[in-house]
C-alpha cells in the first residue's frame, strides 16, 4: 500500500469517525425522545383502560390483555371523526388567514432598508417574548366587552394571533433572498406589477409558504390552550379531546388512539405536501 493510500484511508476514518460523533448525540435523543414514547403510545392504545386510570398490565392472570377495542371504539362512533374533520377546517381556515395577513407584511419587510427591516422583524419576533397565557388572557379581556368569547371567531383570533409571527418570519426569510435583477428584467420587458407578482414573486415564494404553512397548520391541530380559554367546551377540537382522555376521563388507551391517529394524519398531509412540492418543480 502506497503512502498516499494511508494517507487517503486515514482521512476516510477520520471522516467516518467525525461523522459519526457528530450525528450519534441528535440521533440517540431522538430514539430516546420521540421513538421510544411513540412505540408507548402505540403499545398503550391496545391495551384497556384501569379501573382508576392508568392502564391494565399487557398480561394479567396469564392471558394477553392486547386488544382491538379502542380503535373499534373510534370507528364506531361518528362523533370523533366530526371532531376531527372540525379540528382540520380550523388549522386550515387559521393557517389561510395567517397567510392572507402576513405575505403582505413579510414582502413590506423584506423590501425595507436595512435599518427599518431589522426595526420590523424585531417587532414581529417580540410579542414571543412575553408569556403564552397572558397573551391569552389579554384576549379574553379584549373580547368580553363584544361579546365575542366562547365563540368560533374568539378561538381563530387568538390561534391566528398566537401563530402569525411563525408564517411571517419563514416567508420573510424566502423573500429577502429575491433577487431584484429579475422584477426589473420583468418590468423592462413590459410585465406590470401584477404581472410580475404573478410569474416570479409567488413561485419563488412557494418554499416559505410551505414553511410557513406547516409551522401553522401542524402546532394549530393539536392546539388545545386556546380553545378551552377562548372557545369553551361547545366547539371541542381533537386537542382538547386528547387533553380530556389523559387528564379528566383517564382513559389512557383511548387518548393514545387519538393521539396516533392525529400523528398518522399529520405525516400523510406532510407526504402528500411534498409529494405535490417535488411534482411543482418537475413541471418547473
Amino acid at each position: 500500500m502506497t503512502d498516499a493510500r494511508r494517507a487517503a484511508n486515514g482521512v476516510g476514518r477520520a471522516d467516518s469517525l467525525t461523522r459519526w460523533l457528530v450525528s450519534s448525540p441528535p440521533t440517540l435523543f431522538l430514539l430516546v425522545f420521540f421513538l421510544a414514547p411513540a412505540l408507548l403510545m402505540v403499545l398503550a392504545s391496545f391495551q384497556q383502560p384501569g379501573d382508576f386510570g392508568g392502564l391494565v398490565p399487557v398480561f394479567q392472570d396469564g392471558r394477553l390483555t392486547l386488544s382491538l377495542e379502542t380503535y373499534e371504539f373510534f370507528f364506531g362512533d361518528w362523533i370523533y371523526a366530526e371532531i376531527f374533520f372540525r379540528s382540520f377546517v380550523v388549522a386550515a381556515a387559521t393557517t389561510l388567514i395567517c397567510l392572507l395577513l402576513a405575505y403582505p407584511l413579510a414582502l413590506l419587510i423584506a423590501r425595507s432598508g436595512k435599518r427599518h427591516r431589522d426595526l420590523l422583524v424585531l417587532l414581529v419576533v417580540l410579542p414571543l417574548a412575553s408569556n403564552f397565557l397572558i397573551r391569552i388572557y389579554a384576549w379574553i379581556i379584549l373580547l368580553g366587552p363584544f361579546d365575542l368569547l366562547y365563540t368560533p371567531f374568539a378561538v381563530i383570533a387568538g390561534l391566528v394571533y398566537v401563530h402569525l409571527p411563525f408564517m411571517i418570519l419563514p416567508l420573510y426569510s424566502n423573500l429577502e433572498q429575491h433577487d431584484p435583477a429579475l422584477l426589473e428584467a420583468a418590468q423592462d420587458l413590459g410585465a406590470g406589477s401584477f404581472t410580475r407578482f404573478r410569474r416570479i414573486t409567488l413561485p419563488l415564494s412557494l418554499p416559505g409558504i410551505w414553511a410557513g404553512s406547516a409551522l401553522v397548520f401542524i402546532p394549530v391541530l393539536g392546539m388545545f390552550a386556546i380553545p378551552e380559554l377562548l372557545g369553551g367546551t361547545r366547539d371541542i377540537l381533537i386537542g382538547n379531546l386528547i387533553k380530556e382522555q389523559f387528564l379528566e376521563s383517564r382513559d389512557w388507551p383511548l387518548g393514545s388512539t387519538l393521539s396516533l391517529l392525529l400523528t398518522v394524519a399529520v405525516l400523510i398531509l406532510a407526504a402528500l405536501s411534498a409529494w405535490a412540492g417535488r411534482r411543482r418543480r418537475g413541471w418547473a
